[in-house]
């Protein structure tokens, strides 16, 4: 099947195949049933002339199972049809490993932000030691915005 062929039950039909059969993927979906009527529930979910429709949900872990054995071409053939680009799979320490690269900027940006905020109040301070507001102490007392609090015993 093709990208452009079929529909999405056409494609979701190639991705049980992938992943081992309708035996199989039933007893995924409906775990609590035996596998014999687990597998007619499936075959009946993917048969368009029968009222029986998989959920959203079972729709997405058959997506999710296919992802994980390697077969994109139910979510390749749901992309192509709302026209969107060929899905691009980001392995899991892809994913790990691009988060912890944010984190670690991000920590470095607060780092540098906070390192700023002292030099500014560092520098308030000194104006304000030499004018009339020097016979006020200064305690480490902190208002909303980092404010200081002058006078605070």
């Amino acid at each position: 099947m093709t990208m452009l062929d079929g529909s999405l039950t056409l494609a979701l039909v190639e991705a049980v195949k992938a992943l081992g059969g309708s035996k199989v993927v039933g007893c995924k979906l409906w775990p609590e049933k035996a596998p014999d009527a687990a597998q007619r529930l499936l075959l009946d979910c993917l048969n368009d002339d029968r009222p029986a429709h998989l959920t959203p949900e079972h729709v997405v872990l058959i997506l999710r199972l296919a992802r994980q054995a390697g077969h994109h071409g139910a979510v390749g053939w749901l992309l192509a049809e709302l026209d969107y680009a060929p899905p691009v799979p980001v392995e899991p320490a892809d994913a790990l490993g691009e988060l912890q690269r944010e984190f670690i900027a991000a920590t470095r940006q607060m780092a540098s932000m906070a390192a700023r905020i002292e030099r500014m109040q560092a520098g308030a301070a000194h104006a304000t030691a030499g004018g009339v507001a020097a016979s006020v102490p200064l305690h480490a007392i902190n208002a909303p915005y980092g404010t200081p609090v002058r006078g605070v015993a």
